[in-house]
């Protein structure tokens, strides 16, 4: 079955079709007969599933006429109360003070229109689509001698109340945060957004998950081509199963090799609510806690939404001192192998002096010292990540201390080499983006190697095999580098600098917005400043 999307941009209508969205079949119609229907869902459809439940009750209407009907659902995925209250309850009580229902088709209309209070329901003729609502944690209604079917929504599983973002904590800026849910999570962003041009473009992925995927735009903002290159690689996707959003990352982005993301994860809805006003586009996965969104660059995911809640001077330092923590984490190691295998005259002679006596009876070389010490402290990470909590952190704390301390007594390594690991460790942890500082840690140990056959010479070769790297990816037809690719100074008011607010009136280049100001010009000069008098 295929799902049509028809988005309107200035007038001009564009039409994609999604050959592979998992679509219910709607061959198999609903009988008359209700008992029939009842076989079918459990002796076809729900064989061996002790889950689902299918409560069969009668109805008697003012004549004194018997009206029989059955609800099916899942337990567990529904507001057991709701069905209670707002369907059995609501048809026993109030079809007795009806009029007679003539036909059963009657019948239906008046349970549709005025006997069941529920806000959303829907009729269906079909298995395919009542089997899939019931799967998704709704309920069907199935009326005896009526050919369609109620779906009503009634969806109240267990889940997970908003927190706040783990990974993306601020001081300052809200503190809620997405979760599993996939309405709550769109919920979340259209209550920041209360403009109708804010589109919701929903689809099934996964032949048997059939998860619900959400695209995220704006109309009038987004640039339609990046939207359909959206549509087009979801269409490509088959597969089975769609359990998380990092699925459909590594599916639809442009590069499979790069380990940098050519997307932007984030926990916060007003990080996804900024993307959506610069132009980008974000996807919702349910049973994702994060969105993703594209176009992206590389500079845009050093960036933290706190940078925007802060004075311009402060969001300014920060961001400085995050690209030096890039490089910090990056090379570090490299540059210490570099100068004590090959350049220690390059370093001043107490310095070279001092690293010498601390390196001697070290049994390693300095390379094979570098690479004991970063195994351990992954190791360390990475058992912190998988333990609980508090333990987690124990571990990582106490066990870096205790290795630490007793890897230098043994004389296996440096004490120099424990401080450069350690700040290594901390620059990686000042990078903002998890996905970006893994792929940095995978440089670290390239540039290690490097630096081991050439020195400085190998260091600088990486690095100008990493710009040039960096300079061939795209996001979405984004150049990853941009603005130093097109190196147009007007594009940099928000990069390593953030300019302040007032004077920032353009969306970013790189998402190639309909709309490219954010605000009028002539406004900025009706903007008080410090040195103007402001009459009360």
């Amino acid at each position: 079955m295929k799902g049509l999307f028809k988005n309107l941009f200035k007038g001009k209508k564009t039409e994609i079709y999604f050959e592979k969205d998992i679509s219910p079949d709607k061959s198999r119609k609903i009988k008359k007969d209700i008992n029939e229907n009842i076989k079918i869902l459990n002796e076809e459809y729900f064989i061996d599933c002790d889950d689902v439940i299918v409560r069969e009750f009668q109805v008697v209407d003012a004549s004194g006429k018997k009206h029989k009907l059955a609800v099916v659902w899942i337990d567990g995925l529904v507001d057991k109360n709701l069905i209670q209250e707002h369907v059995i309850k609501a048809l026993m009580i109030f079809a007795r003070n009806r009029a007679i229902f003539h036909t059963a088709e009657n019948f239906l209309e008046q349970v549709k229109e005025s006997l069941i209070t529920v806000a959303d329901l829907k009729e269906s003729d079909n298995f395919g689509e009542a089997v899939l609502a019931v799967l998704s944690g709704d309920t069907v209604l199935l009326i005896d001698k009526a050919e369609k079917t109620l779906i009503i929504s009634s969806r109240g599983w267990e889940k997970r109340g908003i927190q706040e973002p783990s990974t993306e904590a601020v001081i300052h800026g809200p503190k809620d945060g997405f979760t599993e849910t996939f309405r709550v999570n769109v919920a979340q962003v259209r209550r920041r957004i209360k403009d109708p041009n804010l589109k919701v473009k929903t689809i099934r992925l996964g032949r048997h998950t059939r998860t619900d995927v959400a695209i995220l735009f704006i109309q009038g903002i987004a640039n339609p081509k990046i939207v359909e290159e959206f549509l087009k690689r979801l269409d490509k996707v088959d597969v089975e199963g769609i359990l998380d959003a990092g699925y459909l990352e590594q599916y639809i982005e442009d590069s499979w090799v790069s380990p940098f993301p050519l997307f932007r994860r984030t926990e916060r809805p007003d990080v996804a609510t900024a993307a959506l006003l610069e132009g980008c586009v974000v996807l919702i996965t349910d049973n994702t806690p994060y969105a993703l969104i594209a176009p992206v660059t590389f500079w845009s995911l050093f960036h933290s939404a706190e940078d925007y809640y802060e004075r311009w001077q402060i969001a300014a330092l920060i961001r400085y001192l995050r690209f030096i923590a890039i490089f910090t984490a990056t090379s570090a190691p490299a540059f210490y192998v570099a100068f004590v295998s090959y350049h220690p005259g390059l370093l001043p002679t107490d310095l070279a002096l001092s690293i010498g006596a601390t390196r001697e009876g070290v049994p390693f070389s300095a390379t094979i010292e570098a690479l004991i010490m970063m195994i351990a402290l992954e190791l360390l990470r990475e058992a912190g990540v998988r333990l609980p909590g508090p333990i987690g952190q124990t571990i990582g704390i106490v066990g870096g201390l205790i290795i630490g301390e007793a890897a230098v007594r043994a004389g296996i390594v440096s004490p120099i080499m424990v401080i450069i690991i350690a700040v290594n460790a901390i620059s990686s942890f000042a990078i903002p983006s998890y996905s970006v500082a893994i792929g940095f840690r995978l440089l670290t140990f390239i540039f290690l190697i490097l630096s081991s056959i050439a020195g400085l010479y190998g260091i600088t070769i990486g690095y100008i095999w990493l710009t040039l790297y960096l300079s061939t990816l795209k996001s979405f037809g984004a150049n990853y580098l941009d603005p130093f690719v097109n190196l147009d100074p007007e594009k940099m008011e928000d990069l390593m600098v953030r300019f302040p607010l007032r004077y920032m009136t353009k969306r970013p280049d790189f998402t190639h917005p309909l709309d490219e100001t954010t605000l009028n010009k002539d406004l900025i000069s009706k903007i008080p400043s410090g040195d103007e008098d402001v009459d009360g």
